[in-house]
């Protein structure tokens, strides 16, 4: 099947919760049982996997090849650091600024886990400029929740119209390829699962889970899995 993403403003490659929230209510007008679906989209051909359980669906999507740009340093990091409203002493120190990829970049900044991340309120035209400036178009501070395999985060596109967003699969995604990558969270060697919670500066929170598998310590496969809500139902009528 094919699916096309779009924000209030353009259109995007792909787009995590989304694609969970889709096939969700396909599943469930179906009434699927345990099932593969294999999705087209502008980032490519991805597997999604569909579970039946407790009378409810469960909805994983296998993300692309997680890929890695050299860090933002000098000018540019600070003008990032800037925007958001943060000071360097924010930033987990050895942490760099970075854009990650499973299909959808994003700029991951990694917090210490006192900054109040809810109270983060950045600079929006700064943020849009700076994103024309390096290619990517979504800011993803977060920060690891002490001694747990748990982070909170939020994810901010004004570039393409989205303030903020409530979830974001296409951030907690590469956000746990990237903690692989610079060993920044421990892990078997094998598998690395985390649980993304994003959200709640806007009272709508939400849950992400992560699965990274790794080989030689480096990220070599991410998918993300959840849940979702229906909360209407409508009829469209299409005139050809």
């Amino acid at each position: 099947m094919r699916i096309r993403y779009f924000t209030p403003t353009v259109e995007v490659p792909i787009c995590g919760h989304a694609t969970v929230a889709a096939h969700y209510v396909r599943a469930t007008v179906l009434g699927l049982g345990n099932t593969t679906v294999w999705q087209t989209s502008l980032a490519g051909r991805h597997r999604v996997e569909i579970h039946a359980e407790h009378n409810d669906y469960r909805i994983t999507l296998e993300q692309g090849q997680p890929s890695f740009e050299p860090p933002l340093v000098g000018e540019i990091r600070a003008a990032i650091i800037t925007a958001l409203n943060l000071t360097e002493d924010d930033i987990v120190p050895g942490a760099p600024i970075q854009v990650a990829s499973t299909g959808h970049a994003k700029v991951m900044i990694l917090l210490k886990p006192d900054v109040d991340i809810d109270a983060l309120s950045p600079n929006l035209a700064a943020l849009t400029a700076i994103s024309q400036q390096i290619g990517c178009n979504g800011f993803f501070p977060f920060q690891i929740r002490p001694e747990k395999n748990e982070t909170d985060g939020r994810m901010f596109s004004p570039a393409i119209g989205i303030v903020e967003d409530p979830v974001t699969g296409n951030a907690n995604g590469p956000m746990g390829a990237w903690l692989v990558h610079h060993g920044l969270m421990a892990h078997d060697g094998k598998t690395l699962q985390i649980q993304g919670h994003q959200g709640r500066a806007l009272g709508k929170e939400g849950t992400v889970d992560v699965t990274v598998t790794i080989r030689d310590n480096e990220p070599e496969n991410v998918t993300i899995s959840g849940q979702a809500v229906i909360l209407f139902h409508a009829e469209w009528a299409i005139t050809f």
